[in-house]
């Protein structure tokens, strides 16, 4: 037997020849000083405390450490062995902790002992709402398929006595096999256990639940309530505690409901503030309204005044203060509502010559004309659109002179302008 490698026996501070009370006693003792909960900085140090004892504690990993090294036969030991580091400590002092805190372990005020509990995974569920429902707030139902503990068999998967430890890898659902990856060289892993196929536990057919066919869990619909509070947000999580699917021996993790925020047809949303666009005549633009602007979320007519002589020019924005969302847990509290006005110009044509002439006196005076340069041209306005612009590309001779492409018939297409 190789003693080469004391590098785990000196950490724990015991001799290689130490027995497993020993160094389960060292181990108690270095851990009680390193814990992170006691010793915060001492992390690292509370690592390679639990490496070593983890090494140390399994006598076939402990074999092999004392006839390969560190190194071990595959390269290194790792916290391979089925614990974790909080698992070992919890197993060498019964689940306690530090101080009355809960680290975790289970430990608790008075030096108390409670087993570590395992908790269930929690499972999302997006949730279509409407910007009414955040607003006005709403009460809904939701049908949820999940896995309940059976009420027959209460969660064991078979009668009384029928439910054995596995043999194979000793209730733990895992196993350690060592593989050859190479001439002499060997790997030690974990593996699921393929008796129990990883729950730890064994049932003969014959003595398996007749309901949950010795699944432990049915398969059940459950309708819950939901309530929707004002001025939640699009992406706002709602928890359903303990609605997640139960486990024999395992606390239910939750059901969370993530809100997901239809478009509105009218409104956007920003925070609190709400934001529309509405249009108008030209004639409301001048010379003033009074009217029901916007129907809002909860159903109210938005009554505006604006005075006659108020000019609303196009793309102008108005506020109007405390028609937003309401605050969430504050729903007394609204925030404001933005309104960006477009403004409905006349068709073509839509008056005689006279009455335009009539309108001009109304209307302010055109202005000073601009000077005039001694060259005009005089163009004509066509029907332009954005998506047109820069399409056109220079294909031609930067060298080409006009009279090369007037003698070729080149030199007039697109011509809108004439001179004067």
């Amino acid at each position: 037997m190789m003693r080469g490698d004391t590098k785990y026996y000196d950490t724990l501070g015991v001799s290689p020849d130490a027995s497993d009370a020993d160094i389960k006693k060292a181990y108690r003792k270095l851990a009680m000083q390193y814990h992170p909960d006691k010793n915060p900085d001492a992390g690292d140090k509370f690592k390679e405390i639990s490496h070593a004892y983890e090494t140390l504690s399994d006598p076939e990993s402990r074999e092999t450490y004392d006839r390969y090294g560190e190194d071990g036969p595959s390269g290194g030991f790792g916290f391979g062995g089925g614990m974790s580091q909080e698992e070992m400590f919890a197993q060498m002092f019964g689940g306690g902790g530090f101080f009355g805190m809960d680290d975790g372990f289970g430990g608790g005020p008075g030096g108390s002992r409670r087993p570590r509990s395992r908790r269930g995974e929690d499972i999302s569920h997006n949730l279509n709402v409407t910007l009414e429902d955040l607003y006005n707030g709403k009460t809904t139902k939701l049908s949820l398929e999940k896995n309940v503990i059976c009420g027959l068999c209460h969660g064991k998967g078979g009668k009384a006595g029928a439910v054995k430890k596995c043999t194979t890898c000793e209730g733990r659902g895992v196993k350690m096999v060592v593989r050859q990856i190479g001439p002499g060289m060997m790997q030690q892993m974990q593996v699921t256990c393929n008796t129990c196929d990883g729950e730890g536990q064994t049932i003969r057919e014959k003595d398996r639940c007749k309901k949950c066919k010795g699944n432990k869990v049915v398969n059940e619909k459950k309708v819950m309530e939901i309530f929707i509070e004002k001025g939640m947000r699009h992406g706002e999580k709602i928890p359903m505690k303990g609605e997640a699917d139960q486990q024999p021996g395992v606390d239910t993790g939750d059901v969370i409901l993530v809100l997901n925020q239809k478009t509105h047809a009218l409104f956007e949303r920003s925070g609190a503030d709400l934001s529309c666009k509405i249009t108008i005549s030209l004639v409301e633009a001048l010379c003033g309204f009074s009217k029901i602007l916007l129907t809002h979320l909860d159903g109210r007519g938005i009554h505006v005044e604006q005075p006659a002589g108020s000019v609303i020019k196009p793309g102008e924005v108005k506020k109007i203060s405390g028609e937003g969302m309401p605050h969430f847990k504050r729903p007394i509290d609204k925030g404001d509502l933005y309104i960006t006005f477009e403004v409905e110009f006349p068709k073509d044509g839509w008056a005689t010559a006279a009455s335009l002439k009539s309108l001009e006196t109304l209307l302010p005076n055109r202005g000073p004309a601009p000077m005039e340069p001694e060259l005009v041209d005089h163009c004509t306005l066509e029907e332009g659109d954005m998506e047109d612009y820069g399409a056109q590309t220079h294909t031609g001779n930067a060298y080409d002179s006009d009279d090369d492409d007037d003698a070729h018939g080149h030199g007039g297409p697109g011509v809108q302008c004439a001179q004067s």
